[in-house]
């Protein structure tokens, strides 16, 4: 299964990570769906109800658009039948965070969603997965192997610490210098991006106010490299003509795209703190490799880059705290320097 994520990437991050080519061999970067930037934040830590950032086709909102063009959408995680009739969606009585391959086409809540061709890609650093240990349950951190890149995540200092809630991480005060259309459309050299197989819907309040999309990550039987940690994994999707066969719902319909989500031994993992056991923490220690049983584990490719990750994240910590202590000396005392309650954050 899966009930928590890692996405850390800015908003102009995913997309640059999210480009492909298409029929025609040109490369193109996704673009967001109107105000659905401001919607995704970017975490360490991300539960079931929070935002998180899907690719999908632009045609489920422009039937003029071209076939092959995505596009990158805000949505809610846990999915929301477009039949559901109560005016309040917290009163479901059942979780819909997943949905196995399996029985997709068995359960009402997927079936509509998967005929109508409402498929996306979930994009994730990774996923946390738990495996029992007697009482306990250690946590892994779990995503696709990182080759050597140019870049020691460099992704990371455009995703640094949230000035007014330490617990979170934001985009950053200053814009980044603009890149050209080249540059754009370039090659990403940051972190590989998971990319999961998922459904989604549109459900409307029956009394009337804002559509809400939402999606469910697919499942499947866990691969032979995970089946220690737990039984099943999401539905990964390897590649890039994987990626745009799950998405062209015109031309590959709905059972031939069931036959894309196959278990895959193809991800990496390492243990990481029993932190993240708490979706109120949110900062790089949720994927810091932990020692267990006093040894240090067997070091890849992919856990040494994670690491040269989290130590920059923790430089540009420091740098951010620092500026805003500075920023703060040089004011002059508002109404929350002077005691007034500041109002808790809502992301």
């Amino acid at each position: 299964m899966c009930g928590r994520t890692a996405c850390t990437l800015a908003p102009d991050e995913v997309s640059r990570a999210c480009c492909y080519r298409d029929r025609g061999g040109q490369r193109r970067r996704p673009g967001w769906r109107d105000g659905d930037a401001d919607k995704y934040r970017p975490s360490y830590n991300k539960s079931p109800q929070s935002m998180s950032p899907v690719l999908l086709s632009q045609r489920h909102f422009d039937k003029n658009a071209a076939v092959d063009e995505c596009v990158l959408a805000s949505m809610r995680w846990g999915l929301v039948p477009s039949w559901f009739k109560e005016n309040d969606p917290s009163k479901m009585q059942y979780s819909t965070s997943n949905c196995r391959s399996d029985s997709l086409l068995g359960k009402k809540s997927y079936k509509g969603a998967l005929l109508k061709g409402q498929r996306c890609v979930v994009l994730a650093d990774g996923f946390y997965e738990w495996r029992r240990q007697g009482k306990d349950k250690q946590p892994f951190f779990i995503y696709f192997p990182q080759a050597e890149r140019k870049a020691d995540r460099d992704h990371v200092m455009t995703s640094v610490p949230n000035k007014e809630n330490p617990g979170t991480v934001c985009p950053p005060d200053v814009t980044p210098p603009e890149l050209s259309e080249e540059e754009s459309l370039s090659e990403w050299t940051g972190w590989k991006l998971l990319t999961m197989a998922g459904l989604f819907d549109c459900w409307t309040p029956p009394y009337g106010g804002e559509a809400l999309y939402t999606y469910s990550v697919v499942t499947v039987a866990a691969s032979p490299n995970l089946q220690s940690i737990h039984d099943r994994m999401p539905a990964v999707l390897d590649g890039e003509d994987e990626v745009r066969r799950w998405l062209d719902f015109g031309e590959v319909k709905s059972l031939a795209a069931l036959e894309l989500l196959q278990s895959k031994n193809i991800l990496t993992f390492h243990p990481v703190s029993t932190l993240v056991n708490n979706s109120r923490n949110n900062s790089p220690e949720c994927l810091q490799l932990v020692d267990l049983q006093k040894k240090d584990p067997k070091s890849t490719g992919s856990s040494k880059m994670m690491m040269s990750w989290l130590s920059s994240t923790a430089s540009k910590r420091k740098e951010s705290k620092e500026e805003s202590t500075v920023e703060t000396q040089s004011k002059p005392a508002g109404p929350l320097q002077q005691g007034a309650k500041k109002k808790p954050r809502i992301n």
